[in-house]
């Protein structure tokens, strides 16, 4: 697990790919919305796709703004309420 991203608005957490588990074959990704109080866990194509797309973005060497702009476009998924152990 590795934090790759925190700002005011979203975290996202990196998972290791994990043969063992078909969600984890090609890693995951928890999204967390940190004003919405939600969150998304993305795997398998998906979380390829998101990695994909990160790649690209990261290539243009974005503001805080735009990284914030492009996870926003999760935010429809995010269902699983935020909640601390």
């Amino acid at each position: 697990m590795n934090l790759i991203y925190n700002s005011e608005q979203y975290s996202v957490v990196e998972f290791g790919a994990d043969d063992g588990r078909d969600a984890l074959r090609f890693g995951g990704y928890e999204i967390m919305d940190k004003s919405g109080k939600r969150e998304i866990f993305i795997g398998g194509t998906l979380a390829r796709s998101f990695r994909e797309e990160v790649e690209n973005l990261i290539a243009t060497e974005p503001s805080v703004e735009e990284i914030d702009d492009f996870l926003g476009k999760y935010d429809e998924l995010m269902r699983q309420p935020v909640t601390l152990h």
